[in-house]
């Protein structure tokens, strides 16, 4: 996977786990995801899974990987 590819998809889940995570611990209200518990659940692991994406592009950007 190419790494810009992957910073951005990383970056996009990131930010949508944290979202759903904070929709589904009733942090952020007004949609039908508010308070659900799955969605925390949900969330987090998305979140993982972007953090580990992004943590991965950085790195081998830093190493001096093109793609």
């Amino acid at each position: 996977m190419k790494i810009w590819i992957r910073l951005v998809v990383g970056a996009l889940l990131l930010l949508s786990g944290v979202v759903w995570s904070l929709q589904g611990s009733d942090v952020i209200g007004g949609s039908g995801m508010s308070g659900q518990a799955q969605w925390l659940v949900i969330g987090l692991f998305v979140a993982v899974i972007g953090a580990v994406l992004l943590v991965g592009g950085v790195r081998k950007l830093r190493a001096g990987e093109r793609g």
